[in-house]
């Protein structure tokens, strides 16, 4: 029903702010990270928005960029895990964090959530990773966050890149090609994961 709200920042509170948009002070459930980004008081923002219609009530979810936005209805797809839960989920870690969380199955990282036991983080990893897009996994390669470094051992450079890639969702074969072709570019695994992904992706 509504796309996005775009108004006057009137308040902002532990887990909500209010926008100011034709006379109307509308209340946005939303994250962390969206609180963070918001602007002052009195100052305008953008939300990307969500209407949540339950049988006792209707809610207003807000999203500071359209990718947290997607994350949510995602996370929300996945049985039960509601509104409140996915906004718990998306505020306890940077979205790239996340999303890489998911692909690469980080169960410890994503139970750290509030609302998210061992079992429902394990479902989220199982349902979420293979809607994660391409463009998402290179943003989270780009700086890559303690979660990739539990999928490395002790090997050589190149061993620990092609690890990283499976646990990324490729099989074996296209991880050990992708590395193959790029291994003499770079020293550190961190480096050959982020080429690898750029020459799978054609950039």
């Amino acid at each position: 029903m509504y796309a996005f709200i775009e108004g006057e920042v009137c308040e902002k509170l532990n887990g909500s702010l209010t926008l100011l948009a034709g006379g109307v002070g509308y209340l946005l459930n939303c994250s962390n990270n969206t609180l963070q980004a918001a602007p002052a008081l009195g100052e305008k923002m953008r939300c990307h928005t969500f209407l949540s219609v339950r049988e006792d009530a209707m809610e207003l979810f807000g999203f500071a960029t359209r990718e947290e936005k997607e994350l949510f209805l995602q996370l929300t797809s996945v049985s039960g895990i509601g509104p409140k839960t996915a906004l718990g989920l998306l505020g306890s870690m940077p979205l790239r964090d996340l999303n890489l969380a998911i692909l690469l199955g980080d169960v410890n990282a994503l139970s750290r959530a509030p609302g998210i036991g061992k079992k429902t983080a394990q479902r989220i990893a199982l349902e979420l990773k293979d809607k994660i897009s391409q463009a998402d996994v290179s943003a989270s390669a780009a700086n890559m966050p303690a979660a990739a470094s539990a999928v490395f051992t002790n090997a050589d450079s190149a061993s620990e890149a092609v690890e990283a890639l499976i646990a990324l969702g490729y099989s074996s074969t296209e991880a050990r090609n992708a590395i193959s072709q790029i291994r003499d570019q770079a020293d550190t695994p961190e480096d050959l994961i982020r080429l690898a992904l750029r020459a799978m992706a054609g950039m």
